[in-house]
């Protein structure tokens, strides 16, 4: 039997794992932005495929999509086995797949390997169970920002080793005549597949079981099929609840908007010059979302809290909205002789925006649900299910917008994905600015607090 005061004090071992769980995930579903619109023109090319913005955008809304589809199952499996078992069957799909995703050479071999991929890395909900599991009511806020860090830092490194170790025979004479040449995209999922198996060991020594067996009942309530049922029921519900429909139907056109950009974004840069694209290689694309990162880490960090104190949240969610969607609309009107001038701008802006916009939307969400008597989880659960749907959505519409418009004369050209993102970014704001009785519901929060 395991002691709960062992696995409690064990705990502070297991962060490490979870953290390098979670960081891991973002690795993987970063790793590929910098180089996978280069894979698809390889294969696409020898397949004799002309749709590819099409398939860049099925490939990236495949790896959401069976997040989407899985987390509930490794949820419920979770409870009936142990956290341990599941986080440790995901690490090995992870090392798995994001091999055999380099090695990829047909569009169905990648598009399989990404969805196996992203069914693999669909436990980041179990690595929040298991803090929940090993935390108190103390610990608990602090252990899981350490998830929203390992987020951060995940699509920080990922797009940037993406970016930096493809085509490594192009680059350094080592990697000529081997493996790495003949599938150019492989290393960088090779270190990925490195990065998971440390983390597997790791596991195996230093992450505990922090369910006892009494805890691990069969639980029919949680199996996925009723899980699915209850997650479409509760978002349902939540979209016709005055304010917290109003929030929700903001962020998830804040994510329909942001995520549409990580299809079309490496489509517009690898362009060539003289088509009006940039003429960026894989490793130029890497540093811009490296870059992107650091910013969202820095905004997240330093900027959300003096300025939510000075602004209220209300007007940095229609503030951040607005710049975001401004960063987006202005990528495509780029000149080839400023171009990293003009491309870490815009980006700065899009980066900043999005630092600011999802601490203040889960803020708003928290203080409307406590307001109005709602369950905070099931208010946070169906708010991430929508999200994960407008994930799931973004890039395969502007896959499709973009194979529609980009051959096209302006406005109905390779700008026009972008001033979607623009549209649908005011659209959010716009919307956000009828959640007008925010600063009430902020002063009867803090009299509840303080009479308490």
């Amino acid at each position: 039997m395991v002691d709960s005061d062992k696995v409690k004090d064990a705990s502070k071992g297991a962060l490490i794992v979870l953290f390098l769980v979670t960081m891991i995930d973002m690795i993987g579903f970063g790793i590929v932005i910098p180089f996978l619109t280069y894979l698809v023109e390889d294969l696409a090319g020898s397949e004799g495929v002309t749709e590819v913005g099409l398939w860049v955008g099925l490939l990236m809304t495949s790896y959401s999509a069976a997040q989407f589809l899985f987390s509930p199952f490794w949820g419920s499996l979770s409870d009936r086995i142990g956290r341990r078992p599941v986080l440790m069957v995901g690490l090995i799909g992870n090392t798995v797949f994001f091999a055999l995703f380099g090695l990829s050479n047909t569009l169905a071999m990648a598009l399989g390997a990404r969805f196996l991929a992203g069914v693999f890395n669909g436990n980041i909900a179990v690595a929040r169970a298991y803090i929940g599991d090993v935390s108190n009511p103390k610990q608990l806020a602090t252990r899981m920002g350490l998830i929203g860090a390992a987020f951060g830092l995940g699509f920080t490194i990922g797009p940037f080793l993406g970016g930096e170790l493809s085509a490594p025979a192009l680059r350094w004479e080592t990697f000529q005549n081997t493996i790495f040449e003949t599938y150019p995209y492989l290393l960088p999922c090779v270190l990925a597949s490195v990065l998971s198996t440390v983390s597997l060991l790791i596991a195996i020594r230093n992450l505990p079981e922090s369910l006892t067996p009494e805890m691990r009942k069969v639980d029919t309530s949680r199996t996925w099929k009723k899980q699915m049922k209850n997650m479409y029921a509760n978002s349902k519900k939540m979209l016709g609840e005055g304010s917290i429909a109003l929030i929700i139907w903001v962020a998830m056109l804040f994510t329909f908007g942001f995520t549409i950009m990580h299809a079309i974004f490496i489509l517009f840069t690898g362009m060539p010059t003289v088509d009006g694209g940039l003429g960026f290689n894989e490793a130029d694309n890497g540093r811009i979302f490296a870059m992107i990162g650091v910013t969202g880490i820095i905004t997240q960090g330093f900027l959300i809290g003096p300025m939510t104190k000075r602004f209220g949240s209300r007007k940095l969610l229609t503030f951040a909205a607005l710049l975001t969607g401004a960063g987006l609309v202005l990528i495509p009107y780029s000149q080839p002789e400023y171009a990293w001038i003009h491309i870490l701008s815009v980006t700065g802006l899009l980066s900043i925006g999005s630092g600011l916009f999802q601490p203040s939307s889960s803020t708003l969400l928290a203080q409307f649900a406590k307001a109005e008597g709602y369950e905070l989880g099931v208010v946070m659960g169906a708010n991430e299910s929508l999200g994960a749907f407008a994930r799931i959505l973004g890039p395969i519409s502007g896959g499709i917008v973009w194979v529609m418009t980009s051959s096209g004369t302006y406005p109905w050209d390779y700008h026009t994905a972008f001033h979607l993102c623009g549209l649908l970014m005011l659209c959010s704001a716009l919307l956000s600015l009828k959640l007008s009785d925010a600063e009430l519901i902020d002063a009867n929060n803090a009299n509840s607090s303080q009479e308490e």
